[in-house]
Parts: C-alpha cells; structure tokens; sequence
C-alpha cells in the first residue's frame, strides 16, 4: 500500500490528515467552526474600520452584557422553532413582564405589602411574580397551539399585539423610575459585576467543570462501548476552551471602573487614590453570569433530558413522535411556557439596565431572537437547532449593531443589514439541507 493511500484509510495520520478529518476526529460542529469565524471576522473588520475602536476590552464587555437578553430568549427560541413553531410575541412579552416589574416594586407592593424601594427581599418577591406572569402568558399561547389547534404564527402573532397593548393599560404607559437598587444589579453596570476576584473564580469554575465534562463523557462512552475521540483530540478541545474561558474573563477584568466611580468608591470607603487613580475591575456582569446559567441548563435540558428529546422528536416528525408514546401537545404548550419564563429574565435585566420602564421596552426584539437562533442554525424545518449556535448566533446579532453604531450607521441601515443576514442564514440552511437530501 503507497503511502498516499495508507493516509486515506486513515484520516488521523501523517500528511494525509486534513482540515475535514481533523474536524471529524475532534467531533465539532462544522457550521459552528464556520460561525466563529465569521465572527472573528466581523470584528476584525469594525476593528479596522473603527480605528481600533471596536476590540477593546470596554466595548466587548459592553458587547457581552447588550447580548445577554437576546441571547437568553434565543435559547427558547431554539425548542420553539425546532418544534416546528414560531413565537412572534417575545418583544412584546419582554416589554409587558418588565412594565409589570416595574409596577410591582414601585406601586403595587408598597400598597399591599408596605415594603418600598430597597427593602431586602423586595426584588425577591418582584423576580418570582415575574417568572410566575411570565410562564402563564407562554402559557396561554402554548394551550392555543397544542390544545386549540391555532397556528402558532396566528397565536403569537395576536399576542405581539396584545401584551404590547396592555402595556399602556398601566398607567397610561408612563416611565416608570426608579427601581429598587438591589433590582438593578441584576442589569449590569461596574457595581452589577463580579469584580476581579470572583470573576477568576468563575473562571476557575468553569475550566473544571470542562475537565470533568471531558473526562466523565470518555468514560461514559467507553463503559457502553461506544467510540471515543482521540487523546490528542480530547486535549485539544479542552485547551481551546480553558483558553477561551480564561481570555474571557481577562478582558472582562481588562475592563476598569469609570474615574470618577471609582474616586466616588474610594471617598466612600476612606480609600487613598494613587496617582494615575484608583483601577477597579469590572469583571463578569451579572447579566453574562445569568446568561451562561440559563445557556448550561437549556443545554442541559434539550440534550440530556426527556423533554429535549422530545422536542427533537417533535420537530423531525410529530406523526412518529406521537405513534412512539410522546404527548406532542403538553410537550409543545410547555415549550411556550418556558420561552415566557425566559422572557420574564430577560425582561428583569433590561429594565433593571435601564434602572427604569418604558412603553417602547422590547420593540423589535422578538425579530432579533428569531434570527439569532437561525444564525445560529436553528432549522426551520424542525428539528435541528442548537442552545451554543443560539447564543452565539446573538452574538453575533449584537456584534453586527454595535459595528454599525460605531460607525455611525443610522437605525434604518442597521435594519436592512440584519434583515440581509437573516435571509442569507435561512438560504444557507436550505442549501445544506438539500446537498444532504
């Protein structure tokens, strides 16, 4: 056998082994490899076009905690869409549950329960409401779907209409400001951050569980005899993604107080500035940290549980689903609930950043979820989708606004640019799906 031919039949050696089988032997998601680059290279150009604007650690940091709400609800919409749905009402669902957030600590709890503004466990109270409101409006629409028999589309459609309308039921949709202070933490900002400490922790956090992932998924796989990847493969992966963790969190950490916060800080705290000023680390936000929990557990869920597995099921044939014992419709109006759980999140983070709620709060939201799931690449089809592609697909989204806003691109041209993305991901898509047709 030539040599030629002996790297053939094994992909994994000498000079025969190529870009595909390397990919193959590490078992990576091919259009996920493709999105990262696409992103590495969407930033190296507003980088260069920018003046260098663009790739530094005070506009990533402020790029990751704009992309936590979207990417929080793009996670739901990932089971939607592969369900073989569509929800259109998640702007209008943020906007409503962040209005009512916003109503219950500043009129409602103070009438009923006496406790105002910075009392302890006043945003306590204001998250469980919002959740709880939050799963009864996906709720609602979930039963219409799966139980009524109205098209999704019809359905969510209806609701964009009508919880963007209630909002001005409350008080005639006047702002409401401001919100109790533990409340807006939870939006981000240099005192809504870890900090330096506990964001390596974080980190440090994160890098063990990637170890233990690894370990424990090879030995899993080995125990019922099914193949594993090579050592250097395993290696690898795991460098990468300790590498990316920690780079993460450095910029995060790169990122430093305001001047004239952190003069604020030490005058509070009896601190002697330095000369050049005192440099306090921001660190990871909370709205990242929140992020990465809800991405973990929707990962977790869709991949390792039953009610993923069904969705999937769902999504690549409901007859089949259905005839193999899945209860199609529970599984569907639960997918709705979920999503208005995760709409509830998104909106304490958005109003809690705004330190405020506004009648406009969500507008166009829901156009930005949809495509960050398809960019991500979520099928429409059904069936297909990932929560990592979903998250990194929002992104993505945001990377592409904050581009265009350092350039002073108008709103209308930011639309057009989004609006010409998304098509290309869902033509991209059908192109796959028919070669591997």
């Amino acid at each position: 056998m030539t040599e030629t031919a002996s790297a053939r039949k094994d992909p994994g050696s000498g000079s025969g082994r190529s870009l595909r089988s390397v990919l193959f032997s590490l078992e990576i998601d091919t259009r996920l490899v493709g999105m990262l680059a696409a992103l590495a290279v969407i930033w190296v150009a507003f980088n260069v076009m920018s003046g260098g604007n663009f790739i530094t650690a005070r506009n990533l940091w402020n790029l990751s905690v704009q992309s936590s709400s979207v990417a929080i609800m793009a996670t739901g919409m990932v089971l939607i869409i592969v369900s073989r749905n569509i929800d259109l009402s998640v702007g209008s669902m943020l906007g409503f549950l962040g209005y009512f957030m916003a109503m219950a600590q500043a009129v409602w709890i103070p009438t009923t329960l006496g406790l105002g503004l910075d009392q302890p466990f006043t945003w306590v109270i204001v998250l469980v409401l919002g959740v709880a409101v939050g799963a009864i409006m996906g709720g609602i629409q979930g039963f219409l779907v799966a139980y009524g028999g109205v098209p999704s589309f019809i359905v969510t459609l209806g609701g964009l209409l009508v919880w963007r309308g209630l909002i001005f039921r409350f008080q005639q949709g006047v702002t409401i400001s401001p919100l109790d202070s533990t409340f807006q933490l939870l939006g981000g900002g240099p005192k809504g951050s870890l900090g330096e400490i506990g964001s390596w922790l974080i980190g440090i956090v994160l890098c063990v569980g990637i170890a233990y992932t690894l370990v424990a998924t090879r030995r899993r796989r080995r125990r019922y005899d099914f193949p594993v990847r090579p050592m250097w493969a395993e290696v690898t992966i795991g460098a990468i993604a300790v590498a990316a963790v920690l780079g993460a969190v450095a910029i995060a950490n790169a990122y430093a107080w305001p001047p004239a916060l952190a003069a604020d800080f030490a005058a509070e705290n009896n601190i002697v500035e330095p000369p050049g000023g005192l440099i306090i680390p921001t660190g990871i936000a909370y709205p990242v940290l929140i992020m990465l929990g809800v991405g973990l557990l929707m990962a977790y869920l869709s991949s390792r549980r039953q009610f993923g597995r069904y969705v999937y099921a769902i999504g690549g044939n409901p007859d089949a689903a259905e005839l193999a014992g899945v209860n199609v419709r529970r599984t569907i109006a639960l997918t709705f609930m979920l999503m208005g759980i995760l709409a509830a999140v998104s909106a304490a983070i958005q109003t809690a950043r705004l330190n405020s709620a506004v009648t406009n709060l969500g507008v166009q939201n829901e156009l930005d979820v949809i495509s960050a799931a398809v960019i991500g690449g979520t099928s429409f089809a059904g069936g297909i989708g990932t929560i990592p592609g979903a998250i990194l697909g929002a992104v993505v989204m945001q990377s592409l606004r904050s581009g265009m806003l350092l350039l002073n691109v108008d709103s209308p041209a930011q639309d057009v640019v989004v609006g010409l993305v998304l098509v290309a991901a869902v033509g991209f898509d059908s192109i796959v799906r028919r070669r591997a047709s």
